[in-house]
């Protein structure tokens, strides 16, 4: 089995802790996560952060109401520096086939300033038709508009 790697940078005129805070707190979610045309409800997430803890959440389409549940489990809790999780393609089948990690790490740049780096390793061929790096660009610009 192949697979594919996207990573994306974004810069946050914010502190670290701050940006860090924004993966794990419910009510900060809900206004960033998903793509373009997509909401999350605040009552959509549980968020364990702890190694072994889980996340869920559900992606609703703006244009017809339709439904993507996804979740994760934490590998690593490393406040403000680092997360990592596994991410189940909420386009997918929910099979562990189909289960991501993403590694995403915080670097305070300056003073009140962050370097945010979004590594996903994805079972499967990269293609640009599936959508992955446009819906997480979006979801992470969404995240930068926060700040």
């Amino acid at each position: 089995m192949s697979t594919r790697e996207i990573t994306l940078v974004r810069h946050f005129d914010a502190p670290r802790e701050l940006v860090f805070q924004a993966w794990l707190d419910p009510a900060q979610l809900t206004q960033w996560s998903g793509p373009d045309g997509f909401t999350c409800p605040p009552d959509s997430f549980v968020v364990e952060p702890h190694a072994g803890g889980r996340y869920d959440a559900v992606m609703v389409s703006d244009t017809d109401g339709a439904s993507y549940p996804t979740r994760g489990v934490f590998r690593e809790v490393d406040e403000p520096e680092r997360l990592v999780f596994t991410w189940g393609d909420p386009t997918g089948d929910g099979s562990p086939e189909r289960e991501s990690v993403i590694t995403v790490t915080f670097e305070e740049t300056a003073s009140d300033k962050t370097t945010m780096t979004f590594h996903l390793l994805a079972p499967g061929s990269l293609s640009a038709e599936d959508g992955a790096r446009e819906g997480w660009s979006q979801t992470l610009d969404r995240l930068v508009a926060l700040f």
